[in-house]
């Protein structure tokens, strides 16, 4: 399911044109988007939650030369599924 399909989704579940579903689930998207970068946790109770994770800096190596190489320092983001998406999944 990409975007548009979720979109197509809400609208049908929800009597919404496309257009104000596409809204709806964009404002979504916004708002989690905008509290990881507050690196904020956003919980979704029975679907899951989404939490920002630091990585530090390390060395690694080239496996085609043998380079040593430096990775930086990054943050990625984490979903941890919630027991009632597991559930309805399995």
């Amino acid at each position: 399911m990409n975007k548009m399909d979720l979109i197509a989704a809400v609208a049908d579940s929800t009597d919404l044109p496309k257009a104000k579903a596409a809204e709806v689930v964009d404002a979504v998207f916004g708002a989690i988007e905008g509290a990881l970068k507050n690196k904020d946790e956003v919980r979704l109770v029975g679907f899951g939650s989404f939490a920002t994770a630091t990585r530090k800096a390390a060395k690694g190596r080239n496996p085609r030369t043998g380079e040593e190489i430096k990775i930086p320092a990054s943050t990625s983001v984490r979903f941890k599924a919630g027991k009632a998406l597991k559930d309805a999944v399995n």
